[in-house]
């Protein structure tokens, strides 16, 4: 009933901006409270429209992040208008072709070139006033992690001692994302949140959580996103691109290949225990359960990167101790309709 009370406000307020328009349809789903739908007015134009419900998710941080990352030339949607009190806003459709349907082997250096040259500018973008992406935003991050996907998708449980070989690699991962030039972060810059553009290609969507925080952050949420995996070869070697790209925009100081290497494991490690957790939680609190599927993919980077530096590899014996691959698959087969 709410939904529909929503709705309805939605309706009457997009009427006295617009006029007459289409139905709304459904533009893409989201993790959060938000979502989208597409209109189209009299004349043939196109928007997007968010509903946010502002006990939920506040339209403030987003209308400030757009117009960061606006004048610092990221290919954002224009706001055409917004309501704070209600939670509405008024957007530029930047089409519906996500990078995720069209990145394929021989595609993918030219599409990460091109978001490797907005993330650029994102990191350029004043992040002044953000929150920091400090230590305990990350510790809070991965508390996730032993909640949601070890108690509550599988239902472990871990002893003291395992905890406390946890809590030891935890700390190792925040250390390696304080430890890097601090920029402007998207916070889930990945190909489900880049919309493939004719023009000034991606656009960009999904950024109102933006913080201040690690360099690598952003980067290794593109190139080991939760929704597509890439060899090892081409990841290391896209990698190091963008290192050279940084350094050549003063991001970052001249840094060698094995030092950026470790920021770039690292970080994701700390990234993928924070969505493990996430998408257990989506589903075990939300009841959205189309993230399940993705949870091996994300799993399997854990476990093929955390055998490669000292401080990361009790991770990966840990999880193997627990069996937590065959646990996981176990859980999915039960899962299955």
């Amino acid at each position: 009933m709410q939904n529909d009370l929503r709705l309805n406000a939605l309706r009457a307020w997009l009427a006295d901006r617009l006029g007459p328009v289409d139905a709304l349809q459904p533009a893409s789903g989201d993790a959060s409270f938000r979502r989208y739908f597409r209109i189209r007015t009299a004349d043939g134009r196109s928007y997007i429209v968010m509903d946010a419900p502002p006990e939920q998710e506040p339209l403030g941080p987003f209308l400030d992040v757009t117009r960061r990352l606006a004048q610092a030339g990221v290919h954002v949607p224009r706001i055409h208008a917004h309501d704070t009190a209600q939670g509405f806003a008024l957007l530029d459709d930047l089409g519906s072709t996500h990078y995720l349907a069209e990145l394929s082997p021989d595609r993918a250096d030219a599409l990460y070139g091109d978001a490797f040259d907005m993330l650029l500018r994102i990191q350029r973008t004043a992040c002044d006033g953000l929150p920091d992406y400090d230590r305990s935003a990350l510790e809070r991050e991965m508390a996730l992690f032993p909640e949601w996907f070890l108690g509550r998708h599988l239902d472990l449980q871990l002893s003291p001692d395992q905890r406390a070989v946890l809590d030891g690699v935890e700390s190792a991962l925040v250390d390696n994302a304080l430890e890097q030039p601090q920029v402007f972060v998207h916070r889930d810059y990945h190909s489900r949140n880049l919309m493939r553009t004719a023009q000034d290609n991606p656009g960009v969507l999904d950024y109102q959580d933006a913080v201040r925080g690690a360099l690598t952050y952003d980067l290794v949420s593109l190139l080991r996103d939760a929704y597509v995996a890439w060899p090892d070869e081409r990841v290391r070697a896209w990698a190091l691109d963008y290192r050279d790209r940084a350094v050549g925009a003063d991001l970052c100081a001249t840094t060698d290949d094995a030092t950026f290497l470790r920021w770039f494991d690292l970080m994701g490690l700390q990234r993928q225990l924070k969505v493990l957790g996430i998408f257990a939680r989506l589903c075990h609190r939300d009841g959205k359960t189309g993230y399940l599927a993705d949870l091996p993919r994300v799993l399997a980077y854990v476990m093929h990167v955390a055998p490669r530096h000292a401080e990361t590899a009790p991770l990966a014996e840990l999880l193997e101790t627990l069996r937590i691959p065959a646990l996981l698959d176990r859980q999915l087969r039960a899962c299955v309709p």
